[in-house]
C-alpha cells in the first residue's frame, strides 16, 4: 500500500505493456538454444520475386530454364538468381540483391568483372568490326603473348571455347600417335565431347549423372579411367592396353570435383609414364592456366607436359579456347597438316582483344602474390569458421583458386570428394547467398578470387560465413536445439517448391508466417528481459515478485516449446 511501491507497479506494468508494442518491431537472430539476441535488423530482406518470375518463364522455352546445367541450382536447392549486371567483385540480380562474387563467370573475371581498362579496349576494336573471318593482327599478338608465357608452348590454334579446345586436343593426340585410346581421371572434366563424358566432373558430377545418355559405346569403349593422384592406377591402365594408349589428359589442378590437388610426386612419374610408353602427356589448363600463376599449373608444378588447353582467363570473359604445344605436333593441325579442326568465329577480335588486355594486367608485379594472399585469408577464415562450430571441412588454394569440402579430408580424388555432406552444403550455400554472398551452386566446383575483391570483401564473407556455420550446428541439433526451421532443403521433392510464406531468410530476416511467428515469441520474451533489468535497477526489493510468477511461467513454456 506503500505510494512508491504503488508507483513503481504501475510503472512497471505500463513498461510491461509498451515492450508488447515494441517485440511487434524487434527481430530475433538467435545463434544457439537460449541465446536470444535482439536486434533492429538493418540489411535489406533477400527477396527473389522478379528472378522467381524469370526462371518460371525460361523453364518453358529452354531445357531447366538455362544454358549450361550446373546454374540451375539442382544440388542446392531453391530457385537460381538471374544476374542483372556485374562490376569488380560484385554481382547484382533482378531484384536488387548485391552479392560479392567468388564465380566470376566461373573464373574468366580474374581483373574484376567489367574491368574498365579491358572494356575501354574492346570498345575501341568493335569499331573496327566483331568478327572478321579472316586472319588479323590480334591474334598474332595473343598467341605470342601464350607462348612467352608457357614454357611448354610453341604454336597456338585458337578455339571458341575450353571444350572445343578438348575436342581438337583429342583428335590430335590421336592424329599424332596412330593410337586410339586416351586415359583420363575419375572427376575431372574436359568439356561434353563423346570421349570425355566417360566418368566426368563438374555439371555431370554435381547432378549424380551417370555417364550421358547418347555417347556411344564406340566413343566410351576408347577412353581409359584412372584415379586421380594413384599413378599405380595408370600403370595398370598401360600394362592393360599395351602400345594402344595415344596419350593422358588431366587437371593439372582438379576444379571440377571440387579443388583437388595433385601430388608432385604424381605428375613427376605420370610425365616419366607417358615417355615410356610413348604417349603424350595432355594438361587441361582452361582452368588453371594463368590463374594460379602466369604460366598455369605447369609452371605451379615445374612439369613439361606435350599439349595443354586453355579458355576462360585468355579470353577475358569473352568466348575463348585454345589449345597448344611443341610444334611437331601442332603441325599436324590443318593447314600444315591433315588433321582438320575448323571454327567461324575463332580467333575474333573482341575475345583476341579481352584476353590481351587481361593479360598485360596479369603481368604487372604483385598481381599473383595479391591473389594468393587474398584467397588465403579467405579461404582459411571460412575453414577456421567451420571447425570452430563443430563442422567437418577441409579445402585449401592455390593463388586465385580455392575449395571446400563438408568432409574430415584429406580429399586427393572424386571418390573422397564424394564422401562430403552436400546436403550441409546445400544449406550453407543458401545461407551465405541470403547473406549476399555468391558460390559456385555445387560441392563439386572451385571458387575463384579476383583482384578486384578487398579485405572488407573477404573479411564481410568470413563474417557471414561464420553465422551460417553457428546456424547449422544449431539445426544439427535436432527439434531441441531449432530457434529457426530448416525449411531449406538440399533439393525439394519432385513438383514441391519451396513455401516462401513459411521460410526464415538467413540474413536474419523472417518473412510471413515465420515473420508471424517469431514476432509472438518477442512479444512474450520481451516482459521477461524487461523485468531482469528492473530487478537488477529497482530499489525496491518487493518490486521482483510483480512478474515473477507469471511471466516466469510463460518463459518455461517457451524454453519448453524452443529449446
Amino acid at each position: 500500500r506503500d505510494p512508491h511501491t504503488i508507483s513503481a507497479r504501475y510503472t512497471l506494468r505500463m513498461l510491461s505493456l509498451a515492450s508488447f508494442s515494441l517485440g511487434l518491431n524487434l527481430g530475433t537472430t538467435p545463434t544457439r538454444a537460449g541465446d536470444v539476441r535482439m536486434a533492429v535488423d538493418v540489411r535489406a530482406p533477400f527477396k527473389t520475386t522478379e528472378s522467381d518470375r524469370l526462371m518460371d518463364e525460361a523453364r518453358e522455352i529452354m531445357p531447366g530454364g538455362v544454358s549450361s546445367p550446373v546454374r540451375a541450382f539442382k544440388s542446392v536447392g531453391g530457385d537460381p538468381v538471374v544476374f542483372d549486371r556485374v562490376k569488380g567483385a560484385y554481382a547484382w540480380d533482378v531484384d536488387g540483391n548485391k552479392y560479392v562474387d567468388y564465380v566470376g563467370t566461373w573464373g574468366p573475371a580474374i581483373v574484376g568483372h567489367a574491368d574498365d581498362r579491358v572494356l575501354d579496349a574492346v570498345k575501341a576494336t568493335m569499331d573496327k568490326g566483331t568478327s572478321f573471318g579472316a586472319p588479323c593482327a590480334l591474334e598474332n599478338e595473343l598467341a605470342k603473348m601464350v607462348i612467352d608465357a608457357v614454357p611448354s608452348v610453341e604454336m597456338v590454334r585458337f578455339t571458341n571455347s575450353g571444350t572445343e579446345a578438348c575436342m581438337g586436343v583429342l583428335r590430335l593426340m590421336r592424329a599424332y600417335t596412330k593410337r586410339e585410346k586416351v586415359i583420363k581421371f575419375d572427376g575431372c572434366y574436359h568439356g561434353h565431347a563423346d570421349s570425355f563424358l566417360v566418368a566426368a566432373g563438374s555439371g555431370v558430377a554435381t547432378l549424380g549423372l551417370p555417364d550421358s545418355p547418347g555417347v556411344t559405346q564406340g566413343a566410351s569403349a576408347s577412353t581409359l579411367v584412372a584415379t586421380y593422384n594413384d599413378i599405380e592406377s595408370v600403370k595398370a591402365l598401360f600394362e592393360a592396353n599395351k602400345g594402344e594408349v595415344a596419350g593422358v589428359i588431366l587437371e593439372g589442378v582438379v576444379g571440377n570435383s571440387g579443388f583437388i590437388v595433385p601430388d608432385q610426386a604424381f605428375l613427376t612419374e605420370l610425365r616419366q609414364v607417358c615417355d615410356d610408353n610413348g604417349a603424350v602427356l595432355v594438361f587441361d589448363e582452361v582452368m588453371t592456366g594463368f590463374r594460379i600463376s602466369y604460366g598455369g599449373a605447369q609452371q605451379h608444378w615445374g612439369i613439361t607436359p606435350d599439349l595443354s588447353t586453355f579458355g576462360k582467363v585468355i579470353g577475358g570473359g569473352l568466348p575463348v579456347g585454345a589449345y597448344a604445344g611443341k610444334k611437331e605436333i601442332m603441325e599436324m593441325v590443318a593447314p600444315a597438316g591433315p588433321m582438320y579442326q575448323a571454327g567461324t568465329l575463332s580467333g575474333n577480335p573482341l575475345a583476341m582483344t579481352a584476353g590481351i588486355e587481361t593479360m598485360k594486367i596479369l603481368k604487372q608485379p604483385g598481381t599473383y602474390e595479391q591473389l594468393d594472399r587474398m584467397t588465403d585469408k579467405l579461404i582459411n577464415g571460412i575453414l577456421d569458421a567451420g571447425k570452430a562450430a563443430g563442422h567437418a571441412v577441409c579445402g585449401g588454394h592455390i593463388s586465385g583458386m580455392f575449395g571446400f569440402f563438408f568432409t574430415d579430408g584429406p580429399v586427393k580424388c572424386f571418390a573422397d570428394a564424394a564422401k562430403s555432406d552436400t546436403a550441409k552444403f546445400a544449406k550453407w550455400h543458401r545461407g551465405m547467398l541470403e547473406r549476399g554472398v555468391y558460390l559456385a551452386p555445387s560441392q563439386y566446383e572451385a571458387g575463384f578470387m579476383s583482384l578486384s575483391h578487398s579485405e572488407a570483401d573477404i573479411e564481410h564473407t568470413i563474417a557471414m560465413a561464420k553465422e551460417v556455420f553457428a546456424e547449422l550446428e544449431l539445426l544439427a541439433g535436432g527439434e531441441g536445439g531449432q530457434l529457426r526451421p530448416a525449411h531449406w532443403r538440399a533439393a525439394p521433392p519432385e513438383g514441391e517448391r519451396e513455401r516462401p510464406e513459411e521460410r526464415y531468410a538467413f540474413d536474419g530476416t523472417p518473412t510471413g508466417v515465420a515473420r508471424d511467428r517469431e514476432a509472438a515469441v518477442v512479444r512474450r520474451n520481451t516482459p521477461v528481459l524487461l523485468y531482469c533489468v528492473c530487478e537488477v535497477l529497482a530499489p525496491w526489493a518487493s518490486l521482483a515478485p510483480l512478474c515473477t510468477k507469471s511471466h516466469a511461467r510463460r518463459w518455461d513454456e517457451n524454453l519448453d516449446a524452443t529449446g
